[in-house]
């Protein structure tokens, strides 16, 4: 029987707090610190390894923490939520985004459909008009081929899928899979518009429009944006764009688009990148093939999730890790950093993923807590960040936890040797170098110059950056934040913190404005 409780009800998180703290520092330097990163490796699958040596955890805060998990049934509440228990309490709706990579328990049977044959229709149908796409048997008015894809959305529907699109373009040019450039468009700001349309050619592009509820007002005004563009070149829209929505939404079986792909109200957007939502746009600018073997990546990490081992389960001993830091040692805020331009829009998506989700301060039965939940997410790709904000992680006030990212080898395959090594050991030696400044710091009589060290990280290390290896970087997050979520008690999977702002946004609009409200509108022009 599962029992949702308080974190701060459960005995072991007592425990946990008085656990002694690790001199991070002494446990990172010498031989100690050698035999440490040789020994904290858990395997991630598709060929990454997460390497924890640098965290501020040793043996008995491993074991408090394990205690602590299992305490928290959080093996049990991830059966719960992929055998299709209604996880999402403030919309009462089950959660079944990692149905879109694999089957990880019982059929999940919902509105009479199997979710997981649903999932993988839409899968079909999207390699099935990528394919005619490519072939040049969907061709606009003319008869020519398409050659850029445009996304169309908003939050889930861009972060994920941009993200994703960026990771694995030059991968795909390199091996030959390089199919369609994408664009993006989300902001309703019309300069975001107004500038993808400025440099492509729109009789030669196809528009992914990306909206669950078919009413979502920044993305429906783009889609005028862009539907206007395309009637001012001598076009007709319908032959130029499709629809990823919901089937009850208005744009199902609209006459408006080429075909409609669909997904439902139990994949929350910043969760959809493995579903039709993110399918679309990579299958279309890589080739389904490529869009498989992502979902591979993802499914091989969301099997390893399912251990009830700690220190077998990366994605969990990152949670707790995280929660540990959060929790214990009061940290506000988490770092991640990709050493790969590849992954330069990475951190934003986990942002959205991370803040999200865990930004709340009520249970998952809208009870206050009375201990701190979800932690601030920001990043920057190496080694850009070590120029910028890497200052204050090293000598700030705030202890702040990374979280690095690197590969032993570029996509492009394509270096040069400077004063004796290539570009790529010289991105590789940043990231080592910085995990040791980071955690054992420098001592110096002049303080400018003085590192305490003690700041803790941890790297998740690849052979190359691979469609499999993004899917399973993806998985991992995702199932650390619902781990996290699960521990802290919270429900993940809504976020009506992005809702108030649009309600009030609609009553500008309308005029409908009194108060301060209204002199901000004024000011604006409104």
């Amino acid at each position: 029987m599962i029992a949702w409780k308080n974190m701060d009800t459960l005995a072991s998180y007592q425990n946990l707090k008085n656990t002694k703290p690790v001199d991070l520092a002494a446990a990172m330097s010498g031989e100690a610190g050698a035999q440490r990163v040789k020994t904290c490796t858990v395997p991630m699958g598709a060929e990454l390894d997460f390497n924890y040596a640098a965290r501020p955890v040793d043996a008995d805060i491993l074991a408090a923490l394990a205690a602590f998990a299992k305490e928290a049934q959080l093996t049990e509440k991830f059966a719960a939520l992929y055998n299709g228990e209604v996880i999402n309490t403030g919309e009462k709706r089950m959660v079944l985004h990692h149905l879109t990579r694999g089957q990880l328990g019982d059929a999940v049977v919902a509105d009479g459909v199997d979710k997981r044959a649903f999932y993988l229709e839409q899968q079909k149908k999207i390699a099935a008009l990528a394919a005619k796409v490519h072939a040049g048997e969907i061709t606009n008015a003319a008869g020519e081929k398409f050659t850029t894809v445009v996304q169309i959305g908003i939050g889930g529907s861009d972060l994920g899928p941009r993200a994703m699109y960026l990771a694995l373009e030059n991968w795909a040019k390199v091996n030959n899979t390089f199919k369609m450039k994408a664009e993006f468009i989300s902001n309703v700001d019309p300069d975001d518009a107004a500038g993808v349309l400025a440099k492509i050619d729109v009789a030669h592009s196809i528009f992914v429009l990306v909206s669950k509820s078919g009413t979502t007002l920044e993305t429906l005004t783009n889609e005028s944006f862009v539907k206007d563009a395309l009637v001012k070149a001598g076009l007709n829209p319908s032959d130029h764009m499709i629809a990823v929505t919901s089937e009850t939404s208005p744009l199902a079986k609209s006459a408006d688009y080429l075909a409609a792909f669909f997904m439902d109200d139990y994949i929350g957007g910043r969760y959809s990148s493995t579903s039709a939502v993110g399918g679309a746009v990579l299958s279309l600018a890589f080739g389904p093939e490529v869009f498989e073997r992502f979902l591979s990546g993802a499914g091989e990490a969301d099997a390893l999730a399912k251990n009830e081992d700690l220190l077998k389960n990366p994605a969990m001993l990152d949670a707790m890790i995280g929660l540990y830091e959060r929790n214990v040692l009061g940290y506000p805020t988490t770092a991640v950093l990709p050493y790969s331009q590849a992954m330069s829009r990475f951190p934003a998506h986990l942002q959205q993923l991370d803040m999200e989700s865990n930004g709340k301060s009520v249970n998952r039965f809208g009870e206050p807590v009375d201990y701190l939940t979800g932690p601030v997410i920001f990043g920057e790709p190496g080694t850009n960040g070590q120029h910028s904000f890497y200052q204050l992680l090293h000598q700030g006030t705030d202890i702040i936890p990374l979280q690095f990212v690197g590969f032993r080898n570029s996509q492009m395959a394509t270096d040069v040797v400077i004063q004796g090594t290539t570009s790529q050991q010289k991105l590789c030696a940043n990231v080592a170098a910085q995990i040791i400044a980071f955690a054992c710091g420098k001592q110096d009589d002049n303080r400018n110059k003085y590192f305490a060290g003690g700041r803790p990280s941890s790297i998740i290390i690849g052979k190359q950056l691979t469609p499999e290896a993004l899917g399973a970087l993806l998985a991992h997050y995702e199932n650390k934040v619902m781990f996290q979520g699960f521990a802290w008690n919270l429900n993940s999977f809504d976020q009506e913190g992005v809702q108030l702002g649009k309600v009030l946004a609609t009553r500008v609009l309308k005029g409908e404005t009194d108060g301060a409200l209204k002199v901000y509108s004024d000011l604006l022009g409104i």
